[in-house]
């Protein structure tokens, strides 16, 4: 009896030295994971802090790991705005909801000096897009430039509330490479959508 029980300790603490080892080695794959380099034509080096539409404080580098869909638009535009957030909308739509986790759909602001984070929220409520998935960011004029920079988006300010901008969807990898433009308003998506599909099937 007494042999049973010290070889019923030893097996109990054997799994527990097996179930700390695998929690470690778990641990350490995420590690690595976060510390791995960015590579140089990543979005994700572009620095500088941006305001989510929650009023949360984050840097572009904390969307790693999913794929980013995105636009650049301002909320009092009523031409070209609000058929860039239709296309979004309908390029989200032909994403199967299981998969929709696994993607940023991204609007950044080129009037950041009016699109505050209470105004971003007013407006995703107004569109209807309230999942986690859809993320709006005001950044700094300068921060705005870098990124308009790196999308090959050109806009200018033409009135106190007026812009003149490209009209272009952009799709980042999830190390923040850039893969796949469609440009131009209510444009056939199938391409934006079918890279946005492979990437995600990609291991």
């Amino acid at each position: 009896m007494n042999k049973f029980i010290v070889f019923l300790i030893l097996c109990i603490s054997l799994s527990a030295c097996l179930q700390k080892n695998t929690e470690a080695a778990v641990e350490d794959k995420i590690q690595i994971d976060e510390n791995a380099q960015i590579s140089d034509i990543s979005l994700f080096n572009l620095q500088g802090k941006w305001s989510t539409q929650d009023s949360q404080s984050i840097e572009l580098k904390s969307l790693r790991g999913k794929i980013s869909v995105m636009v650049m638009i301002y909320n009092s535009c009523k031409a070209a705005c609000p058929r860039l957030v239709a296309d979004m909308r309908d390029i989200e739509s032909k994403i199967p909801d299981n998969q929709l986790k696994d993607i940023n759909f991204v609007l950044v602001s080129i009037d950041p000096e009016n699109d505050t984070p209470k105004r971003l929220k007013s407006f995703a409520k107004e569109n209807q897009m309230n999942e986690p998935h859809w993320i709006f960011l005001q950044g700094t004029p300068s921060s705005v430039q870098e990124f308009a920079n790196v999308l090959s988006v050109k806009y200018k300010k033409i009135s106190p509330i007026d812009f003149s901008h490209s009209n272009i969807i952009s799709v980042f990898n999830k190390e923040g490479e850039l893969k796949h433009q469609q440009e131009g308003l209510g444009v056939n998506n199938s391409e934006t959508v079918e890279s946005i599909l492979s990437l995600l099937n990609q291991h």
